[in-house]
């Protein structure tokens, strides 16, 4: 039977109860499941856990020469639980023949409803309103809604236009960037393509959900924030990378904008010396978009389908992510 080695998730009731379920999923699929909790991950002991495993299920950590020379004997195809990459080093999994994969749209509705969870939380000033009860301030602060408003959404893939979906009930304006959306799906979502600075300019909420590359380092940097109505607030769920940490803290702290909402971060955890620390603005998460019970199973679900599927000599399309070791089949 071929091994399959999850090195994702942290002990915890659910997650326990989730890895026995994947184990009698995987053994349906003819493969034997194994569980090695990661905390600290170091590369040695990534080794050490995926050294004779013939597939691995990989958390956001990076994964480059290092790691792939030392599990290549074994090792087929590692499978990224959720959908950035871009901490593995494509090149050299390729290089050490080692097929990289990920869940993709698994994760799509939980990390969808938590940027809608952030977008009202900061528009109706929730971060505050709950420090000052907890303060003993009872003060009624005056938000924002977004109903009939203007969205704004960068990257319209399996989580961006499922935000647009929650906010059809909004009656919102919904302005898309997105270079690689075709014209005809656009207009069939009912969202209106625009160029990176009217999104800006325009909306009264912005959700981030491109992929990082390094095009889009800082895509939401200080010259865009300052176009943003004072009105408006921003969150990302995706990667840190993609904002201006100090950028956007300033224009917080000077009230430049409403609010804003982050799960992701430059650096995780996030340093307690960070200038978004202690800011009353905005909504800080521990890059937990996608910890809900339902996106857990459908990422490990779709993670042991995937390498099943290219073990035994399927073709995974579009889940392969260096499609030069596509299985021939």
């Amino acid at each position: 039977m071929k091994k399959i080695v999850n090195l994702y998730g942290l002990p915890s009731k659910i997650v326990n109860e989730q890895n026995k379920q994947a184990a009698e999923y995987a053994a349906s699929k003819g493969l034997e499941y194994v569980w090695v909790p990661m905390n600290p991950f170091t590369n040695e002991k990534a080794v050490a856990a995926l050294k004779g495993a013939d597939a691995g299920i990989i958390d956001v950590e990076t994964y480059d020469r290092a790691i792939f020379q030392e599990i290549k004997d074994t090792v087929k195809i590692l499978v990224r639980y959720g959908v950035g990459f871009d901490a593995v080093n494509l090149k050299d999994a390729t290089e050490a023949g080692i097929a990289i994969s990920r869940t993709t749209a698994a994760n799509a509705q939980a990390v969808a409803e938590m940027a809608l969870t952030m977008i009202m939380g900061a528009k109706r000033l929730m971060h505050k309103n709950s420090d000052n009860v907890n303060s003993g301030k009872w003060e009624r602060l005056i938000g924002s809604e977004m109903f009939g408003k203007t969205l704004g959404i960068l990257g319209f893939g399996a989580i961006g236009s499922r935000v647009a979906k929650l906010f059809s009930g909004f009656d919102c304006n919904v302005l898309v960037y997105d270079p690689f959306l075709p014209k005809d799906v656009a207009e069939s979502a009912k969202v209106k393509l625009v160029e990176l600075d009217e999104i800006f300019r325009e909306s009264d909420a912005i959700t981030v959900h491109v992929p990082y590359t390094k095009e889009n380092h800082h895509i939401v940097n200080a010259e865009r924030i300052a176009m943003m109505k004072e009105t408006a607030v921003i969150v990302c769920t995706a990667r840190g990378n993609l904002i201006d940490e100090e950028a956007l803290a300033a224009a917080l702290k000077e009230h430049r904008i409403l609010g804003a909402g982050l799960d992701v971060f430059a650096h995780e955890p996030l340093p307690l010396d960070s200038p978004l620390i202690g800011l009353d603005n905005i909504i800080l998460a521990s890059h937990n978009s996608a910890q809900t019970r339902e996106a857990l199973w459908n990422m490990y679900k779709k993670a042991i389908d995937v390498a099943a599927a290219y073990l035994n000599g399927e073709d995974i399309g579009r889940d392969l992510l260096n499609p030069e070791l596509k299985q021939k089949g």
